[in-house]
């Protein structure tokens, strides 16, 4: 199993976001992600970390569908594959109503019509060839021509039984949040495993995203998180996959606790299927980086 960090990519200054990821790359783990909100790009501080982080992965996790066409994605992945010398990973996903009807102000309408009809539209036009394509929720003509450039792997955001089997055949696997490693085990490898199979693509990628925190103080840490970003477990996606597990809030599927804890749960995710850690820091970044890097 390979061990990454995630962060947003607008969780810090810019030379901080870069300055992790070479940490990263320096002490021996896998990859950087970048999430995306309204701050910095994420695909353009993935593009940068990957000057900073010499021969590591780098990608997002995720860029929603919906604020941008498949031609300006496509454009945008292929520049941060060029400028990562094919060290770029494209993540995308629908996001949530909330934030596409309400932060962008557009329709959030047939999510996985959409989601299906995006990639069917990008995934050529990451291979620089022309498509002309008029699906029920969104149409793209025209091509994206960058010479010399491979197209990037392209993972989507996958939690419950349709998405996986849409991640299984159609892109290169699935990254997943507020998921435990008995999750991963029991319901998201078997979904896109399956699916990846029937449609005769190779085995999928799996990558757990998970907050970590190295602490004496657990439970004191989950109920910090719990204030902190509790609403997510209100987003319907969530709430649903939430349910599925058992759990009743995010902060339910953080680990948290001394070298040994953390190490007993990253060996849980690796034992589930996980292919690929994302983990993000809360607190104690660099002695959690090495932790996290003799692990592997």
């Amino acid at each position: 199993m390979r061990i990454g960090l995630f962060t947003i990519a607008g969780a810090a200054p810019l030379d901080a976001l870069t300055g992790l990821a070479r940490d990263a790359a320096e002490a021996g783990l896998d990859s950087a992600f970048f999430g995306q909100t309204t701050d910095f790009d994420a695909i353009t501080v993935a593009a940068l970390a990957a000057r900073e982080a010499p021969g590591m992965e780098v990608g997002t996790a995720i860029v929603p569908t919906y604020s941008r066409h498949p031609l300006a994605m496509a454009a945008q992945a292929m520049t941060a594959q060029a400028l990562a010398g094919g060290r770029f990973t494209l993540g995308i996903g629908p996001s949530h109503p909330q934030i596409i009807e309400e932060q962008y102000g557009l329709p959030y309408e047939r999510p996985v019509r959409h989601v299906r009809e995006y990639l069917t539209a990008l995934r050529p036009l990451l291979r620089g060839e022309e498509v002309g394509f008029r699906g029920e929720t969104l149409s793209a003509s025209g091509r994206v021509d960058v010479p010399g450039t491979p197209p990037p792997s392209v993972i989507i955001s996958a939690l419950g039984p349709v998405m996986l089997r849409l991640a299984g055949e159609l892109a290169d696997g699935t990254v997943t949040t507020w998921t435990n490693a008995a999750a991963i085990a029991d319901h998201i490898v078997p979904a896109i495993t399956k699916a990846a199979a029937a449609a005769g693509r190779p085995a999928p990628r799996v990558l757990a995203g998970v907050v970590v925190a190295l602490t004496d103080d657990a439970e004191g840490t989950r109920a910090a998180l719990a204030e902190r970003l509790g609403f997510a477990g209100s987003f319907p996606g969530y709430r649903a996959h939430l349910e599925r597990q058992g759990l009743s809030g995010v902060h339910e599927t953080i680990i948290a606790g001394d070298e040994r804890e953390i190490g007993r749960q990253v060996a849980r995710f690796r034992d589930a299927g996980t292919t690929d850690l994302l983990v993000s820091p809360l607190g104690r970044e660099r002695e959690l980086i090495e932790l996290l890097a003799s692990l592997r």
